[in-house]
């Protein structure tokens, strides 16, 4: 939600809750607005160990000016973010998005792992993320897989140029799709 620079917000929660606060630079062209549970579509992505539950949030098909938001809900033992794809810059069908992840696990002492990746390896990292880990995908290949046994949500945000979610598939992988 866009708060103009030198507007304030008030939020007062009437039962214990998690807040996300997610935010991108924009012009302010839209008002602020509360988007409820049953504004989201919700669909199922993948098949076997590679589904995962998606809520959109704040998809493409809806007014905003940068973001796009998801909730995904990844069984123990199943990958997301899969096959490895990128949207990382505006050639070859893409779009250029930068990406947050906020993770959630279904119970204590559960991981995940997340890799970040280029085809030249010049970003190439492989993290365990925690509860309530938060990862930055400034570009790259991003898979996520899940620990056997804990169910995993991330809060996915995505920003860019363009308001529009066009991804590449990693070379290899595309007999997955």
């Amino acid at each position: 939600m866009y708060v103009p620079p030198r507007a304030q917000l008030s939020v007062a929660a009437e039962t214990g809750c998690e807040l996300a606060v997610c935010s991108a630079p924009a012009q302010g062209r839209l008002p602020a607005r509360l988007i409820r549970p049953e504004d989201m579509g919700e669909e199922v992505r993948g098949t076997g160990t590679n589904t995962r539950y998606v809520r959109n949030v704040l998809p493409a098909g809806t007014p905003a000016e940068r973001l796009l938001v998801v909730e995904v809900v990844t069984p123990g033992g199943h990958w997301s973010s899969y096959p490895p794809h990128k949207h990382d810059s505006d050639r070859g069908g893409e779009t250029q998005l930068e990406e947050t992840y906020y993770y959630r696990l279904s119970r204590p002492g559960g991981f995940a792992f997340q890799r970040v990746y280029t085809d030249d390896r010049t970003l190439d990292e492989t993290m365990t993320v925690e509860d309530r880990d938060v990862v930055l995908v400034p570009r790259g290949y991003h898979p996520v897989s899940a620990a056997h046994g804990f169910d995993l949500y991330y809060l996915n945000v995505m920003a860019g140029p363009v308001r529009r979610w066009q991804f590449t598939n990693a070379p290899g992988y595309e007999f997955l799709t």
